[in-house]
């Protein structure tokens, strides 16, 4: 953290963009912002505190943007792994994980891959991947994290049909397809991760965080820490490997081992800080296994997966109020909502709901009475972009409604990455054009939805900082608030739409510390 004074100029800084406030200056110093104003009055104050001046004259600054949802572990993973996103059929993959075979040894991991995208029309099984592997083990995860394809030598060596019991995916003749779900899932990545050194694990989180800052993103909300993920941070906190903040929410395990110990949130250790709990409502509508209050439409025999009590919530949304911390609870269907409103009745602080997806008419109301706030991503709308065929039109209405919603709780943008990219710029052009141009089909239904680009970078700032109580220290550029800012080349307000997703970030600053490029 520099503590010499520094003023910095541009063509337009942003200090906030609701209510949007422009100057020609700021006054960092010690890792704040000491002023904001004009140009002649920033030189007096650097120049009676024996400062520097840093001239942007062709750029844009806007308060570093706030990733409040993302995976740091997975999305470093998935960083230096096969990425299976464009994936476009079966063939492809197998071409894909040959090539893989052919020029690696050991495990194989990749993530990505949507049956949606496969020209084929239905899930890979193992059969599909064992022999261009040539007996190799392969965890394979869906784009939305929720289901994984396992190749017959993996899930033999994770023992994953014993273990991941109801959450393996059999066939009509009962055979093991190597697909698995939810619980599934995490009985194959817990092992998966025991048999990644210390080494590679702490490079997975840099590069995560190293990516990030590259796209002008300062704070990262780090969803379900394991105890070895929160060691290795920690770890890292103290030097200067780790580019950004990091607000982590302890998966559920992790954070009863700790409130067993009585250790209060919260927890901090440099740019590290420990601040709530993750909890999971349902899963994915891209696996159908998040929990709908109806049947899916395009498969009427399932209505998803219920993964909570209301009355364990509460349980633990009790103990986590007595010690200091805020919950994030993952709920993608509308049923799933319905558990969590339950769970939240009578809960005294500012907590999260995580997704939003599917919001019924009747829950807005609950929302704002339960006084939550909803962290959603507007990415999904892309990814997603099947959607209609999952709940039918009928229920479209209901799915990705971010104007909505704003209406009724305060809400943070988001990418869940690595489900989606963590790009902010991408997921912002989503939020304003919800897929209009891609021919998204929810887009016809939904068009009410978009939100402005002001309003898209308000939730990536200010909104996402609210998100994480954070918001008396992050989210602006004002007297007071932490200097962490973006230089931009373009001024996102006055670009063409369709140019946002090419914006170029030139520079971050983290504690008035320059952090990109390194």
């Amino acid at each position: 953290m520099s503590c010499r004074a520094v003023a910095v100029f541009a063509r337009r800084i942003y200090t906030s963009f609701k209510p949007l406030k422009v100057v020609e200056a700021l006054v960092l110093h010690c890792g704040r912002v000491i002023f904001a104003g004009d140009r002649e009055k920033a030189v007096r104050v650097v120049s009676e505190l024996g400062g520097e001046i840093l001239e942007y004259p062709d750029s844009t600054i806007i308060p570093g943007l706030i990733d409040s949802h993302i995976h740091m572990e997975s999305l470093g993973l998935s960083l230096n792994s096969i990425d299976l996103r464009n994936v476009s059929s079966i063939e492809e993959l197998r071409e894909v994980l040959k090539e893989e075979a052919g020029r690696s040894s050991g495990w194989i991991f990749g993530r990505g891959w949507d049956q949606e995208r496969f020209k084929e029309g239905r899930f890979p099984t193992r059969h599909d991947i064992d022999d261009v592997l040539g007996g190799r083990p392969a965890i394979l995860v869906r784009v939305c994290g929720h289901m994984a394809l396992l190749s017959t030598a993996a899930a033999r060596n994770l023992r994953v049909e014993e273990l991941a019991g109801e959450r393996v995916i059999r066939d009509s003749s009962g055979e093991f397809t190597g697909l698995v779900v939810e619980e599934g899932v995490d009985v194959a990545m817990r092992q998966f991760w025991s048999m990644v050194s210390d080494e590679e694990f702490r490079k997975y989180l840099v590069s995560a965080s190293e990516h990030a800052v590259r796209y002008g993103i300062t704070t990262l909300g780090l969803a379900g820490a394991s105890l070895r993920t929160l060691n290795t941070l920690v770890a890292l906190s103290s030097g200067k490997e780790l580019k950004s903040k990091v607000r982590a929410y302890l998966n559920l395990e992790t954070f009863m081992k700790l409130s067993e110990l009585g250790v209060r949130a919260p927890i901090s250790f440099g740019k590290v800080r420990v601040v709530g709990v993750k909890l999971f409502a349902d899963g994915s509508l891209g696996a159908r296994t998040a929990y709908l209050s109806d049947p899916y439409e395009d498969l009427p025999e399932t209505r998803g997966v219920k993964l909570l009590d209301s009355s364990r919530m509460a349980e633990v949304v009790t103990l986590a109020e007595g010690l200091g911390y805020q919950v994030a609870v993952h709920a993608i269907g509308d049923a799933a909502l319905d558990v969590v409103l339950e769970g939240y009745r009578g809960a005294r602080g500012r907590h999260r709901i995580e997704h939003l997806s599917v919001v019924r008419d009747d829950q807005l109301s609950r929302l704002q009475e339960v006084g939550v706030v909803g962290v959603v991503q507007p990415h999904f709308v892309l990814s997603d972009w099947w959607v209609v065929r999952r709940v039918g039109v009928g229920r479209s209405s209901w799915v990705y409604r971010f104007k909505t919603l704003s209406k009724f709780i305060p809400i943070s943008l988001s990418t869940d990455a690595p489900v989606e990219p963590i790009d902010p710029w991408e997921n912002i052009y989503a939020a304003v054009t919800r897929g209009e141009n891609e021919g998204v089909e929810l887009a016809r239904y939904t068009e009410n939805e978009k939100l402005t680009i002001a309003e898209a970078l308000h939730y990536y700032t200010y909104g996402s900082a609210y998100a994480l109580r954070e918001e008396e220290n992050l989210g602006k550029l004002e007297p007071g608030y932490q200097a962490d800012m973006v230089v931009l080349a373009d001024d996102p307000l006055i670009l063409p739409v369709d140019d946002l997703r090419k914006i170029k970030v030139l520079e971050v600053f983290v504690d008035g510390d320059r952090v990109y490029p390194g």
